[in-house]
């Protein structure tokens, strides 16, 4: 399948390696479209696969690396239709060029490999393709995309994708973009979807499970569908019942919601934390419990669509950037929700985290500690402390212009103090410098 004809991604900042997962990734080029073709076995956990992947050197080359994992094994790789030397070990697919191939050219790498695939253990735990009890769950963040398909693993580096699975037809596969093709032949079902928007590896991801697909009333404007056992749909139904008037309340913060729909999956198995996707969101059985005891993780997911999905990072320095305004938003949303005030909550939680150690700087917290809650929590301080500074419209517009400016590309921390800068000038520039690179908390300003 040819990549559909869009828009190139716009690239803001120039690719270098990633200094916390230096394992992954190649920034000798980039991927314009992956063309994927799965075929999986539910029963067997097996896995078989495809890629068409559409390269962009950076600089001359005459090999690449793919990142791709055991206990995956390749059978062919073809560049340009011709079959190439490759070596795959510790992790890495090692392709040689039949030629040098300059900037400006477009080779297609061609991969087939199939196994069994399985998360991969890391210092962040298990991430990757994982087994349900009846079905297919995948966590990509941070580096576990390599689990299921090989890629160019940075998150930098963002692409558009076309992705067939076929799948045992009692199952749904939920996968990222539109779906533009569902056909049935006997006990196989083969679903296409298409993401058109550029997408990091890390947000693809594939949920396989026995789901019933139920929209979501009262979302006019963008579609809102739960995939979800047939058991739990009347608590999902309650539980994301506010999610239009979530969608309502960022996109008047934020600006317009960025994808074309919203989709969310809920798994019959529980799960420790819920995870964002491009284009949808994943939770547990155990996030599904009629009472919207984890309204404040729907937000949180629904936020990343905006931060962290359609305006990524540059390598994971900068994950503040998405954890800082997701968890800022569970406390934009609260008040809505019949919770208290976002100050009230910023205020709470700002007592909670000085007393926890202050030793992370959170434009740089170091790989151990990327997910750390003081990331999350920190980060959102921070906006808080902006908004306080710069006063509810200008932070509204600075925001909304943050987005608009960057959509589908990928950002720095130093961009967003320079954006900052633009709207609160030379205080605003002093603020986030003392919340972002010194270790000890701030104080919150006052109203």
């Amino acid at each position: 399948m040819r990549p559909p004809a869009l828009p190139r991604p716009r690239t803001a900042v120039g690719i270098e390696p990633d200094p916390y997962v230096p394992a992954h990734g190649d920034t000798s080029y980039t991927v314009a479209h992956y063309d994927l073709e799965l075929d999986y076995r539910v029963a067997s956990n097996r896995l078989a696969g495809r890629a068409r992947i559409h390269v962009r050197p950076t600089r001359r080359i005459d090999r690449l690396a793919l990142d791709l994992a055991a206990p995956l094994a390749v059978a062919k790789v073809l560049v340009d239709g011709k079959r190439v030397r490759y070596a795959h070990r510790g992790g890495r697919l090692t392709v040689t060029l039949p030629a040098q191939v300059a900037v400006g050219a477009a080779p297609v790498v061609e991969v087939q490999w199939s196994g069994n695939p399985r998360p991969s253990r890391g210092p962040w735990g298990e991430v990757g393709w994982e087994e349900l009890t009846e079905g297919v769950l995948v966590a990509g963040q941070p580096d576990g995309a390599p689990t299921w398909f090989p890629c160019n693993d940075h998150p930098g580096i963002t692409s558009t994708y076309a992705t067939t699975v076929t799948c045992d037809s009692p199952y749904t596969v939920v996968t990222n973009g539109v779906l533009v093709q569902r056909v049935v032949r006997g006990s196989r079902t083969t679903w296409s979807y298409e993401q058109r928007e550029p997408m990091a590896p890390y947000l693809a991801s594939v949920q396989i499970g026995a789901y019933t697909a139920v929209r979501i009333a009262d979302a006019p404007d963008i579609p809102q569908t739960v995939y979800v056992p047939r058991r739990l749909q009347a608590q999902a139904l309650h539980d994301f019942g506010r999610q239009p008037q979530m969608m309502a309340v960022f996109t008047e913060l934020f600006g317009p919601y960025p994808f074309p729909a919203y989709d969310v999956v809920v798994t019959d198995d529980p799960l420790e934390i819920p995870l964002e996707s491009q284009g949808f969101s994943t939770f547990g059985a155990n996030h599904c419990t009629g009472r919207r005891s984890d309204e404040r993780l729907v937000a949180h997911e629904l936020a990343h669509q905006w931060f962290g999905n359609a305006v990524g990072v540059a390598t994971w320095q900068h994950i503040w950037l998405n954890e800082g305004f997701a968890c800022y938003a569970e406390w934009l949303w609260a008040p809505h929700g019949g919770g208290q005030s976002t100050d009230a909550q910023a205020r709470r939680w700002h007592a909670s985290v000085k007393r926890r150690p202050q030793d992370l700087v959170l434009a740089d917290p170091g790989a151990p500690d990327m997910f750390d809650d003081r990331v999350y929590k920190r980060g959102a301080l921070t906006l808080h402390a902006l908004r306080l500074t710069v006063g509810d419209k200008v932070f509204r517009e600075l925001i909304q212009s943050w987005v608009a400016e960057h959509l589908h590309s990928v950002v720095t921390t130093d961009m967003f103090v320079a954006h900052a800068e633009r709207y609160g000038g030379a205080t605003a520039r002093s603020l986030l410098k003392a919340w972002l690179e010194q270790p000890t908390l701030p104080e919150l300003p006052r109203r």
